[in-house]
């Protein structure tokens, strides 16, 4: 349950700062509605806070809280195009549905979370063993890597997801 002066401190936030919030996310993303999509987002993920906040620079707070759901969507339009590129290159036959492709994309984000902060090399090797198929050591022909570097860069990647799954699901 959402405390009552934390309700009153979110909604003062928002009197004070939605418009400097949405103008700056407008600025960066050139997009009204999705400028006015992440300055909402941005005081729902503050009033989803479960406490009191003690804020010293509360546009300072607000921008990161801002700056992360602008990358976050960012992220996802990139992967989201990636995906409707490759499937235009698909014969008609294979069309999925609209249900399916929300699914499929949303599938691509999780991965995607799943080795962000790895090196891109390491992310590379892996998607293109485990997405694309290709064995390891053709993996190591095509970017130039000994078949040991191709082991461990695999390995340091199911690291990641182990980690990630383990740390969602304590």
């Amino acid at each position: 349950m959402i405390e009552s002066s934390h309700k009153n401190q979110v909604e003062q936030l928002y009197q004070e700062h939605h418009s400097w919030v949405y103008t700056w996310l407008y600025k960066k993303l050139g997009n009204q509605a999705q400028a006015a999509d992440l300055a909402q987002d941005t005081f729902v993920r503050l009033l989803m806070k479960e406490k009191r906040l003690e804020l010293n620079e509360p546009r300072a707070f607000i921008t990161t809280i801002a700056k992360g759901l602008m990358k976050n969507w960012i992220e996802r339009k990139q992967i989201e195009q990636a995906y409707l590129e490759v499937l235009s290159q698909q014969p008609e036959l294979f069309c999925p549905s609209l249900e399916e492709t929300v699914l499929i994309i949303e599938s691509l984000l999780e991965v995607f979370c799943l080795l962000d902060g790895l090196p891109i090399i390491v992310r590379q090797v892996f998607l293109s063993i485990q997405v694309d198929g290709i064995k390891y050591d053709e993996v190591a022909t095509q970017f130039n890597l000994s078949l040991s570097t191709v082991k461990r860069y695999t390995k340091q990647a199911y690291m990641q997801c182990l980690s990630a799954y383990v740390n969602s699901n304590l």
